[in-house]
């Protein structure tokens, strides 16, 4: 296993953040693609959030690690095993959860429906197609499989394979958690939470102490994210060493990073779920990546 973290790109500059109700609507679409059109997202706050994961050393090369749980690792599922060794191309990926202020400029420039929480609309959070200032970077929820996948493609990118989530997450090192071995804590994650609406979810990347090797913010707990993968318990078992992208075929899709609700056993690196595709609730959101230039 070897490798080092892309060196991350400038900041872009604006006058203003991404656009927070309808009133400022062409204004968010317009400074969304802009950013976009130069391969990068941020936070509302102007915070890149393209993060290049390529540990090769010359082109051509790949990168290699060791994928899925700890020979000891306590409170694993079957479907993390067995531990295998998977090389992956590099890519590009988000360092940060799509927010709220990114997803509005979506919808704004697509028409796409707004995220809803069809079987519990106590849960939402979108007034309409507009949004609170102070929700603006916190983490969409209410999307299903589509919509994450429907955002990425218009942001020129796609949603990360479960292979490259996880690389994203652990890097070259054998951990349990992002940030290492340490048991969680507030410090690293939101985690351990009951819904109060809108402050259940933390805007994107308030834990420093809980990034990942690469720099990527909420790999554990906020939301459980959305990747490209079908579901299959025992794809591990045949998976090819090179470039998964996960089976052909399937009726559930894959969830990782655990979710605000979640407990210390489940917010591990390896965790994996199976999902519903068609699901939209308060604890799913996701983000995006691309194969890097």
């Amino acid at each position: 296993m070897h490798g080092a973290m892309g060196e991350e790109p400038s900041a872009l500059h604006a006058d203003q953040p991404v656009g927070i109700d309808a009133g400022d609507a062409h204004a968010a679409v317009r400074l969304a693609r802009a950013l976009l059109a130069e391969g990068l997202q941020r936070a509302a706050d102007g915070r890149v959030v393209a993060v290049l994961i390529d540990d090769r050393p010359e082109i051509g090369d790949v990168i290699g690690f060791e994928i899925l749980a700890r020979v000891a690792d306590r409170d694993g599922g079957r479907d993390e095993y067995p531990r295998h060794e998977v090389y992956l191309d590099g890519f590009e990926i988000d360092a940060y959860e799509v927010t709220n202020g990114h997803y509005l400029g979506f919808v704004k420039a697509t028409g796409h429906r707004v995220p809803q929480n069809p079987k519990n609309p106590t849960r939402n959070l979108w007034q309409g197609d507009a949004i609170t200032e102070s929700l603006a970077d916190r983490p969409v929820v209410n999307v299903d499989w589509a919509d994450a996948a429907a955002y990425c493609t218009w942001a020129e990118k796609r949603l990360p394979t479960e292979a490259e989530w996880e690389k994203a997450a652990k890097g070259n090192h054998d951990w349990r958690f992002p940030w290492g071995n340490v048991e969680p804590t507030a410090k690293h994650l939101n985690y351990n939470q009951q819904w109060i609406g809108e402050k259940t979810l933390m805007p994107v990347g308030s834990y420093e102490a809980g990034k990942s090797p690469y720099g990527v913010y909420d790999m554990a707990g906020n939301v459980w994210e959305w990747v490209n993968d079908w579901y299959d318990a025992h794809y591990y078992q045949k998976s090819p060493k090179k470039n998964p992208k996960g089976p052909e075929t399937g009726t559930k899709r894959v969830l990782r990073g655990s979710g605000w609700q979640n407990e210390t056993p489940t917010v591990r690196i390896f965790t994996r779920v199976d999902s519903d595709p068609f699901v939209r609730n308060e604890s799913t959101g996701f983000r995006c990546a691309r194969d890097a230039k």
